[in-house]
């Protein structure tokens, strides 16, 4: 009786353990990723980063965990895809423009062509990318991309009315939009855009481009006074979230088929909430006394003219580096145009 009752009860201990043993979790262990994102944590795309944190360890039922950095707290803006390439963080989000001249095929999305909102700018970087599959985003894994609204001249004390205006002054872009700046007459200063507020108040600069929710949500607003309404000669600035490549094959096919779900999703959040945001900054910006400039037509295609040689410079150049910048142009434009 007693050998049978030993026997019950090894039997039903080495049961358990198997079940135990055999569960994902005690398999596996929790896969722990860290995020940087250089936005800081109230700002509403630094929201959308950490949500999408939260929403992979809901999915997957907690066997991913993902510890997120906002603010530069783990990588500076410029230094963050090169963070996530040598595995300083397995996954990062930051701008594509901040290392100059590493991303010829994407920097074609950013062009100034003159772009109405986010949710349409980041549709069409992600289909320049599922298109071109372009080689310089292949030392990571890309999460997804996503673009602001249009990208808009901003003053401190020197309203800017016409193109004549903007000889002399001194204003914050980089990629794109410092390219934009220099057409139209003004000196470009490179730097980032936690930078910016700061350079603003001291009168480093005169002012800078930048989309409208940037008046609110990096308060830019309260160190600017003056918006020229350009948009036929907006450009737009392609942010990537992307994961270290070995960190991302480690993982285990049904993690990696969840996140790419998620990050579908999530490029389209991104584009909305550009958008949201934009509408918001332009009501910040008018409450700290800012006045939007309007250009009469005639203007407005001096502006248009004076920004086309950006593109045509692109082309030159992305042929000098084997790429057939003509095809990508093409492909942006009219992408741009059904969409919009």
């Amino acid at each position: 009786m007693k050998k049978a009752t030993i026997f019950i009860v090894a039997l039903t201990f080495a049961g358990l353990l198997f079940s135990v043993c055999t569960t994902p979790a005690a398999h596996a262990g929790t896969i722990k990723l860290t995020y940087s994102c250089f936005f800081p944590p109230t700002h509403i795309q630094s929201k959308l980063a950490e949500a999408w944190c939260r929403e992979v360890e809901k999915r997957t039922n907690g066997r991913v965990k993902v510890d997120y950095y906002a603010g530069q707290t783990l990588t500076k803006a410029k230094q963050c895809y090169d963070g996530t390439v040598e595995g300083i963080s397995d996954i990062g989000f930051s701008v594509l423009a901040y290392t100059r001249g590493r991303f010829p095929v994407m920097s074609a999305v950013d062009l100034p062509l003159g772009y109405t909102s986010g949710t349409v700018a980041t549709k069409v970087a992600n289909e320049v990318y599922r298109k071109f599959k372009p080689k310089e985003l292949s030392d990571t894994e890309v999460m997804y991309l996503h673009a602001h609204g249009p990208g808009l001249l901003h003053t401190k004390s020197r309203p800017v009315r016409k193109l004549a205006d903007m000889k002399g002054l001194k204003l914050r872009g980089t990629g794109t939009s410092s390219l934009v700046i220099k057409a139209l007459g003004g000196t470009p200063v490179p730097k980032p855009m936690p930078e910016t507020y700061q350079m603003l108040q001291k009168g480093v600069v005169d002012g800078s481009v930048y989309p409208l929710e940037s008046n609110k949500g990096w308060k830019l607003g309260e160190v600017t006074r003056y918006c020229t309404a350009a948009f036929g000669a907006a450009y737009t600035t392609t942010f990537f979230v992307v994961m270290n490549k070995s960190r991302w094959q480690s993982l285990p096919a049904d993690i990696k088929k969840i996140i790419r779900q998620i990050n579908a999703e999530w490029a389209v959040r991104h584009g909305k909430a550009w958008d949201q945001s934009d509408r918001e900054g332009m009501i910040y910006f008018l409450n700290q006394g800012g006045q939007i400039i309007g250009l009469p037509a005639k203007e407005m295609a001096r502006w248009k003219k004076a920004v086309a040689p950006i593109v045509d410079s692109y082309i030159k150049k992305a042929k000098s580096k084997g790429i057939d910048g003509a095809k990508v142009v093409d492909f942006v434009k009219q992408t741009l145009t059904q969409l919009q």
